[in-house]
Parts: structure tokens; sequence; C-alpha cells
């Protein structure tokens, strides 16, 4: 599996073909100390044999859908269900699974760039459509990793597009991330149905809850509350409402480790963001630095359009048509 670096004078960036799997960020804290920030393993066997999702492109639709069902003018699409009653990252066989094409990209915007490409056919995950899928990593000399991604369909589409990384700002393997803190600018967010095993639909403000980051908080804070929403999934995995999104790259959240002092702030055009504390994490598997990946190992901040977005008209809009061109911008700039 060949493996891709891309690094400016202070961060570097590695990734594989499979999945565009981002395998380490490597990011010096306040004392000039270098440790790599992500989950995930040491070894390339132990990166092949582990949890697919970890650093991945994630697609056609990434997070949930109800029941895999949806409809596009009358027509209705059943998807696979694979995470127990719904769909979930593009099934069975998602984009994180797929071997994406990598060619070098040299941009003026950008120190290093790659460029990753990946046609899926017309009712590949059963999906409708042939989906071209263009996905730009590059660093910036101001820190800043930059994923851009555009899409073309030949059919009308579902699509929602993310990277899947878990970051632990003290070092992958070293430490809990449950210390970090954490702010969003988002004053509303989606709660789960216990029923459905994802959203219902609503919108609910977080004033008065623990999904209330309008300032920042301990992510152990919320984790430890007796909140309905916390109990459901023991911690977060939750999308975020982003305040005023209007289409253009706004800074949407701030992750920040007191003790390195290392902090990371993340802007998109999406509409939304999913906080993902990793609860399913039990401590079987074994991660970077020899350290069991227990939950909140790492933090996922996941730039996206609305869970379950093709069923609920008051969300998102997730439906992509022929002539037209999905675009999504992510950052992840380190400070």
């Amino acid at each position: 599996m060949r493996s891709y670096t891309l690094k400016n004078k202070n961060i570097e960036v590695t990734f594989i073909e499979r999945g565009g799997q981002i395998i380490s960020i490597k990011v010096p804290d306040v004392k000039g100390n270098i440790d790599d920030v992500v989950v995930g393993y040491d070894s390339m066997d132990e990166i092949l044999a582990g949890d697919g999702y970890f650093g991945a492109l994630c697609g056609r639709y990434a997070n949930r859908i109800v029941e895999g069902k949806f409809e596009i003018d009358g027509e209705k699409f059943q998807l696979d269900c694979n995470n127990e009653t719904n769909h979930l990252h593009g099934g069975n066989d998602g984009f994180n699974s797929r071997i994406w094409a990598v060619a070098p990209l040299t941009s003026d915007k950008f120190v290093q760039a790659y460029q990753l490409s990946l046609t899926s056919e017309d009712g590949d995950q059963k999906y409708p459509g042939k989906l071209d899928v263009s996905v730009i990593y590059g660093i910036t000399e101001d820190n800043q990793f930059v994923i851009e991604y555009e899409a073309e369909t030949t059919k009308s589409t579902v699509i929602n597009l993310t990277s899947h990384a878990y970051f632990n700002l003290g070092g992958a393997g070293k430490a809990s991330a449950e210390n970090h803190k954490l702010q969003l600018n988002a004053s509303n967010y989606t709660p789960i149905s216990a029923e459905l095993g994802t959203v219902s639909g609503e919108i609910a403000p977080v004033a008065g809850t623990p999904f209330d980051f309008t300032s920042p908080k301990e992510v152990k804070v919320a984790c430890d509350t007796d909140h309905e929403q916390i109990n459901m999934i023991n911690g977060i995995d939750h999308n975020f409402v982003i305040d005023g999104s209007d289409g253009s790259v706004k800074l949407v959240g701030v992750l920040a480790d007191p003790k390195s002092g290392r902090k990371m702030e993340v802007y998109t055009d999406q509409p939304g963001i999913q906080i993902y504390t990793g609860a399913h994490f039990d401590g079987s598997e074994t991660g970077k630095n020899g350290a069991p990946i227990e939950a909140c190992a790492g933090i996922a901040m996941e730039t996206q359009i609305f869970p379950d977005s093709p069923n609920h008209d008051h969300y998102p809009n997730a439906i992509l048509k022929p002539g037209e061109k999905y675009k999504h911008v992510c950052i992840y700039k380190f400070c």
C-alpha cells in the first residue's frame, strides 16, 4: 500500500491510497516537541487490518440514512443497512475501502498538494448515477491542512462526503482527549432518537444542555453528565448546526489541549459538524505507542450535511443533480 506525505516547515501529513486514509499528522507543541495527533496504528499491517474508518474519506453518504431509504422525484431507493437498521458511511463497501487514484498537484495555494480521484458507477452501493469524485489534500505555509471535495453525477443522487480522523492533540496513544477543550459556533444541534438510532428531524437549542460548546469547555464535562442524549451513546456522537451557515468558509470549531498547548481550528462551508468521542472504542485494539484504543482516545470533527438529510425537507439539501457540482471545503489549521 503506497503512502504519501505532505509537509511544510512545521507539520507533516501522511495518507494512503485506500480510502485516502490519513494515517499520521505530526505537529509541534508549544515547546517544539513533535507528536502524531491522529488516532491509528503504528504499522501498515495494523492499518490495513484495523478500523478502516480511521482518517478515511467516507461516502457516498457519510453518517446515517434511516433504514437506508430515500426518495428522489418519486423514485424510491433502498441502500444496504450496515449500522443496525441504518445505512452508514456508504454501506458495506464505502469509499473508505476503495483504492483512490493519487497524483501530485501544483497549486499556488499550497506548499504541497495531492489530488485523489474515484469513480463510483451508476448503481454502486445501490445509489443512482455515475459519480466522479475529486478530493484535494493540501498543506499551506500557515499550517492549514486543507481538504477540498468536488463531485459530479449523471443522475440525481444523494451525497455527503467527509473525513473521519480522530484527533488527540496531546499525542495519539499518550493520554485521553477527554481534557481537551472544545468550542463550536453552533447554537443548535440535532438530537438522536433512541428508536431510530440517529436523528429524528428535530433541531434543538444547545442552551441548558451538555452540548453547549458556544464557549470553550472540557469534553469530559459534557460526557460525564447524566443527560439522556449522552447516556444513549455513552458520550457525544451528534451533529451540530453551524451558526450563520451560508455556503462560505467559516471558523466553526476549535479544539485545544491545555497540556501540550496545541490548538486546532476547523473551518468549513458545510452546514453541520459531527462531533464523536468514540464511545465504541473498548480497549480491545492496540493503537499508536502500544496503547489500547479506548473511548475518548481522540475526537472526530467531521464537517458535513446533516445525517438523514434526504428524508427531511427542512434539513440542508443533500441531492446532487446532473449539471451541478458538489463542493465541500474543510480546513484543519494547527496553531
